[in-house]
């Protein structure tokens, strides 16, 4: 699955629901396409770190923030 995640991220669409709550997979497809967020488990998608990462990826950094839990929406480190 890492495998996977490294070489298309958006393999978290098609991947187990088994792997959408381990961070660690879901981190590595953010790493690579902030829109891999959409995918994610809920509670993934309030984690800090997986959501800055998602953000990080500049080309889709709007598109993740769509997918970020609210609270996210408005905080400057990770808007900016």
């Amino acid at each position: 699955v890492f495998e996977a995640m490294r070489q298309a991220a958006c393999a978290l669409k098609f991947a187990s629901e088994n792997f959408k709550p381990d961070r660690g997979v879901v981190f590595e497809a953010v790493r690579r396409n902030g829109y891999a967020l959409q995918f994610a488990h809920a509670d993934l998608r309030k984690d800090r770190k997986v959501v800055f990462e998602a953000m990080a990826a500049k080309r889709q950094a709007g598109y993740a923030l769509k997918f970020a839990s609210e609270h996210f929406k408005h905080d400057r480190e990770i808007v900016f």
